[in-house]
């Protein structure tokens, strides 16, 4: 007995469908895309389940997708045979959209056609864009191994619930039907249909067929018209595009392949398609895509490249097979050595999958290093001397995780970063760079981290610098306090935090200088101890500072500490950080800082002093209304 049961969708879906149907509109044709690829994965599971349990295939073993219309009843059918849905299934697959990214979805929805199209891979609501084309849509389904009596039907007409019902169903697989607009007429007929299958899907490794189209000749051979026979045709060459010789590929067929596996609606910025050969043989046809996904920095989301063997599908996102760093990686690799059972032996880390691995990584960073290449290469053009720079706002960040994953190629990925500097606002800075215009005499690469790229350019510890014309890099991204822990030196430089340690500017102070910091700092000392004791629970140490020039004081750590920025981070993800006490760096030679030898407010001016260097370095003094009420005494 059929159990039919109306439920809603998950909150805010009504919002989005309504989106999908109206603002979607800048592509209609990726919606078949979208449905062919959903096919093909669900044949590549039942593929993949079939290696332990070959009775899933039934009495139809050989897989395929099959594309249909009716002209009369305004529909179009994609069906394949693949492992299909169970009832519970279709309730948590097809009910549930963008499961984790509804709300983030809805936002980033701003009614700019073309942004808006992209994000429909991107949240895994590709299933949802047959709703630009249709009014209603009906699924079929059955799991491979249930009965023939457990089949069911998933009914919605994209406002806010969608029916399930039990149904008898005696093939296995799912079907799609999609009831057509009025204005989608254009998609219930064979040519338009084949051109799209051509363009988009021409290189998935199962056939997709459909019904043959003769001419019937009109009464009296008057007239006639083109009618579907019930023969069916293979539309696409059915061939996995990475097993084709490069040549035999044009640029438009990579980017289609590209982006049926990312579910990515721009084109990728480049990619790698390698036989490779050797102990261990594989087919890698690796992508950069051009924009991050919204969930880049999730590192607990599965993220990696598909993995074939010998053409068979064994899992989605393969993520031994890369780097955690290089998660934003998309492709396909294909061996031809490891075993069909490969799940189990990814994790125990194989000899082969070590080796993949090693080659995938390598030749990821030689295509991100062909496109530095391109940045300052006079005879590129402007379109690829951007690319580079297009890669590293949107991956950057992610890449310096390698700087502590990665020892092997810490070297090659130090290259690859770029930074805004005090002499550059743009990120485009390298190490190499740097080095090149250091001043005679300068023995460090100097770096400051900051919260944003104000707090750094801004912050007094670089004082001195700007007096001296020294450049000082800018980083501000939150994992390059982390990231710098991993990497000391570049080509031999050695890097230098202009907020850690005393700063020691060797060769560039001259010895004029020198003396007059040190009779200063003798000539201050009772000062000193008084403000060591006043501020002996705030502060680790007091001392007469070389890097200021403006300002009255500063906060710095020793070389070996917690830098305040990491330790403030720590505290906002709801770790456990040790107790970090900073130094305080007074500028002898200010106004303020000369007020406290004999002054009545010794002790409160103490503290203002600390609470307005920790408020200078992007900090928050521990009690606010303290100090307020301090400054508030001062100045009255």
């Amino acid at each position: 007995m059929s159990q039919k049961k109306t439920l809603s969708f998950q909150a805010e879906v009504a919002q989005l469908l309504h989106l999908v149907t109206h603002s979607l509109y800048s592509n209609k044709e990726i919606f078949l895309r979208e449905l062919i690829s959903n096919a093909s994965d669900a044949c590549d599971k039942l593929r993949f389940e079939a290696l332990h349990n070959n009775a899933l295939y039934e009495d139809q073993p050989n897989l395929e997708v099959r594309v249909s219309f009716d002209r009369q009843a305004r529909t179009l059918t994609i069906a394949d045979n693949g492992i299909g849905l169970s009832r519970d299934e279709a309730i948590e697959n097809l009910g549930t959209i963008a499961k984790s990214g509804t709300r983030e979805f809805v936002s980033r929805l701003t009614g700019d056609q073309k942004a808006d199209a992209q994000l429909i891979g991107q949240f895994g609501v590709g299933f949802y864009s047959g709703f630009i084309v249709a009014d209603r849509i009906v699924v079929e389904s059955r799991r491979a191994g249930l009965p023939p009596d457990e089949g069911v039907r998933w009914t919605s007409a994209g406002a806010g619930d969608f029916e399930v019902e039990s149904i008898p169903r005696p093939q296995r697989g799912t079907s799609v039907t999609l009831h057509l607009r009025e204005d989608a007429g254009d998609y219930l007929g064979t040519w338009k249909l084949k051109s799209i299958i051509s363009r988009y899907s021409d290189h998935i490794s199962l056939p997709i067929l459909m019904r043959k189209e003769e001419w019937k000749e009109g009464e009296d051979n008057k007239g006639g018209e083109m009618v579907l026979t019930d023969e069916w045709e293979t539309v696409n060459q059915a061939s996995a595009l990475w097993t084709r010789a490069r040549k035999d590929i044009t640029a438009e067929q990579y980017q289609e392949l590209y982006k049926q596996i990312s579910h990515d609606h721009e084109p990728p910025l480049a990619w790698s398609h390698n036989r490779v050969e050797g102990a261990t043989e594989y087919t890698q046809l690796l992508y950069l895509p051009s924009r991050a996904p919204f969930d880049l920095w999730n590192r607990e989301k599965a993220a990696g490249v598909k993995l074939y063997v010998k053409r068979v599908f064994i899992m989605d996102e393969a993520e031994a097979l890369l780097p955690s760093y290089l998660r934003f990686v998309k492709g396909v690799v294909d061996s031809s050595d490891l075993p069909l059972n490969v799940s189990r032996e990814l994790l125990q880390e194989s000899r082969d999958v070590k080796a993949i691995r090693e080659g995938c990584t390598k030749r990821v960073l030689a295509m991100i290093e062909d496109l530095a290449k391109h940045e300052k290469d006079e005879a590129a053009s402007e379109e690829d001397k951007g690319k580079f720079a297009q890669f590293h706002a949107e991956f950057g960040a992610v890449l310096k995780e390698g700087l502590g994953e990665d020892m092997a190629n810490r070297e090659r990925l130090a290259k690859l970063l770029r930074f805004a500097s005090t002499q550059s606002d743009a990120v485009s800075v390298s190490f190499a760079d740097y080095k090149a215009r250091m001043k005679e005499g300068q023995e460090a690469i100097y770096y400051i981290t900051a919260d944003t790229p104000a707090a750094a350019k801004n912050s007094p510890q670089l004082e001195v610098f700007r007096k001296k014309g020294i450049e000082v890099l800018l980083m501000t991204d939150r994992v390059d306090e982390w990231a710098l822990n991993f990497l000391h030196e570049f080509d031999g430089t050695p890097l230098q935090s202009v907020a850690k340690g005393a700063v020691d500017l060797g060769k560039l102070l001259d010895e004029s200088e020198k003396q007059a910091a040190e009779e200063a700092a003798e000539t201050f000392k009772p000062v000193l101890e008084r403000l060591k004791e006043a501020l002996k629970d705030k502060a680790q140490d007091v001392r007469v500072t070389t890097r200021l020039v403006d300002s009255p004081a500063c906060l710095v750590v020793t070389d070996s500490g917690m830098s305040m920025q990491l330790a403030r981070m720590l505290k906002q993800a709801g770790q456990k950080v040790p107790d970090v006490k900073p130094v305080l760096e007074v500028n002898a030679a200010h106004p303020l800082v000369k007020k406290l030898e004999g002054g009545e407010h010794f002790d409160e001016l103490a503290h203002i002093l600390f609470d307005q260097a920790l408020l200078a370095e992007g900090g928050l003094p521990e009690d606010p209304a303290a100090y307020v009420r301090r400054v508030n005494a001062l100045l009255a």
